[in-house]
């Protein structure tokens, strides 16, 4: 008898059926941060699994975020605790969550994804292109006493400051950043539970002028990077600035979202920002496949960078016209989970 094998997204009530398999993959996560991950985070996330035969052989979490792009709200999904058991590796499952999870990103009405990878050629292969590393800073007691004598007031966070440093953090971010998760309250109160869940301590350094949380004794072996995915690439595009005129046609190729498959005229001004229509195949002026533009779209790349990747075809008017584009080159995504 054949063995049935189900892709589904859990409801709410089912998420913490995946803990023991959180568990048995991520041996390095402490108890009481497992403790705060399943009775904080899996209260508003997504866990889409492989089951066969109804016993759970894989699964990812889908944790939500309100992201600034462009300074407008835009809603999108970090994917963390990808894992597939030992016995069930090797069989595509991890594809195929991704595959899934992708595509009811895109029918939600979502511009990209991103996530920290355990290695980045896990994830390339998916069209997830690395754009970011994430910020650490550590901070010894050498320096905290510099930072005291130059009239730097240092002390444990507590829930009351969380209001007064969402708003101050989303005023910096705005000033300079062209993608960041919006702060509020909720934000560093939730911040604080995960950061003592593993017995870290919160620190404000704060003058009349700046602010800024310090977790001490916070260590990398090697500094985490993030890599980002399209998700729906006219969204993406409309979420553009540009320098001066443009109009240009061409196609885009995805192999996960079938959507995302077409040619597209993409138009506007320095003031409009970027317009699309569909186009025409016979007057596509290139192809750029959804990996090679999302590189693009997020400063990785240049144009000329781009035209080496492989299935990147541009004629010289096209290159030109893509120079126009303001890439989203200033992020700040230092989400854990």
């Amino acid at each position: 008898i054949g063995r049935r094998m189900e892709i589904r997204k859990l409801s709410q009530e089912e998420h913490n059926k995946v803990r023991p398999l959180y568990e048995e993959v991520f041996t390095e996560d402490s108890k009481g941060f497992v403790d705060y991950y399943f009775s904080e985070k899996t209260r508003d996330n997504d866990i889409y699994v492989v089951e066969e035969d109804e016993e759970i052989c894989a699964m990812l979490h889908l944790n939500p975020y309100t992201l600034m792009v462009n300074g407008v709200e835009k809603q999108a999904h970090y994917i963390v605790a990808v894992a597939t058991r030992k016995e069930y590796r090797g069989r595509g499952f991890m594809a195929a969550l991704l595959r899934r999870a992708l595509q009811d990103m895109y029918a939600s009405g979502e511009n990209f994804t991103f996530l920290m990878p355990a290695a980045e050629a896990i994830y390339t292969p998916h069209d997830f292109r690395t754009v970011y590393e994430q910020e650490r800073r550590v901070y010894n007691v050498a320096d905290v006493a510099m930072k005291e004598a130059a009239g730097i007031c240092i002390r444990p966070l507590t829930e009351e400051d969380c209001d007064t440093l969402a708003e101050w953090a989303n005023e910096k971010l705005a000033a300079d950043k062209d993608v960041y998760v919006k702060r509020d309250g909720a934000y560093y109160l939730r911040l604080m539970r995960e950061c003592d869940s593993d017995g870290g301590k919160r620190m404000l350094f704060q003058n009349e002028t700046d602010c800024r949380i310090w977790f001490p004794d916070e260590d990398e072996d090697e500094t985490p990077k993030i890599m980002t995915r399209i998700v729906d690439v006219r969204r993406m595009l409309m979420s553009l600035r540009l320098q001066e005129l443009l109009c240009v046609c061409f196609t885009v190729t995805d192999s996960a979202i079938e959507e995302n498959n077409r040619t597209l005229v993409l138009t506007g001004t320095e003031i409009s920002g970027a317009m699309l229509m569909d186009g025409k195949p016979e007057n596509s002026e290139g192809e750029i496949p959804i990996a090679a533009l999302t590189s693009f779209v997020f400063g990785a790349k240049t144009v000329e960078e781009l035209c080496e990747e492989d299935g990147v075809h541009m004629t010289e008017r096209m290159k030109e016209e893509m120079k126009k584009i303001i890439p989203l080159s200033q992020i700040y995504l230092n989400e854990v989970v």
